[in-house]
């Protein structure tokens, strides 16, 4: 669906692409009105997401030109090159502003841990324990606050913590 930025005057292309890409870093949202003689209704929607999802993609995988141009290879190549040069002076900024939208998901931080192991060799119930404990203290910075946060692990809670955060660390490898 991509084509259809080609009923776009080749002159007016540009323009539109650099207002795909604020829209993209959340400023100025487009106007159907301003297209509606070009597309209709459902038309501009779809090239709008489609764009969107191109120029997000490339700066979120890190595609190269390459890369890139494959993934549009079905537009004519003046539009290609078109948008290639739009994301080419504006990839920083398309970089910025999805991290930022993946750091508002969350006000809060974490700016230090500290850990300690500890053996509990019995309890008030059992006399013979021998359980390993894990002392969690975080300290969280929550809307400019900082917060200490203090947590118990049994093995099994640390292996789901540990999971958890290794589930994590890949979606954040795949945003790189």
């Amino acid at each position: 669906m991509i084509k259809l930025l080609e009923k776009l005057p080749g002159t007016e292309c540009l323009k539109f692409l650099h207002r795909v890409i604020d829209r993209v870093c959340g400023r100025d949202p487009l106007r159907f009105h301003d297209y509606s003689g070009v597309w209709d209704l459902a038309e501009w929607l779809e090239l709008i997401e489609v764009l969107s999802s191109v120029f997000r993609a490339a700066v979120g995988k890190k595609m190269s030109d390459e890369e890139v141009q494959q993934s549009i290879s079905e537009l004519d190549p003046s539009y290609q090159e078109g948008l290639l040069k739009c994301l080419k002076g504006r990839r920083e900024e398309i970089r910025q502003a999805l991290i930022e939208k993946t750091n508002a998901v969350s006000s809060t931080q974490l700016q230090n841990f500290d850990w300690q192991l500890k053996l509990a060799l019995s309890s008030d119930k059992i006399s013979s324990l021998q359980t390993p404990l894990l002392n969690l203290d975080l300290d969280v910075k929550e809307n400019g606050a900082l917060k200490p946060v203090s947590i118990e692990m049994n093995r099994e809670e640390l292996q789901t913590l540990i999971n958890s955060l290794e589930a994590a660390n890949k979606v954040v490898l795949q945003l790189k």
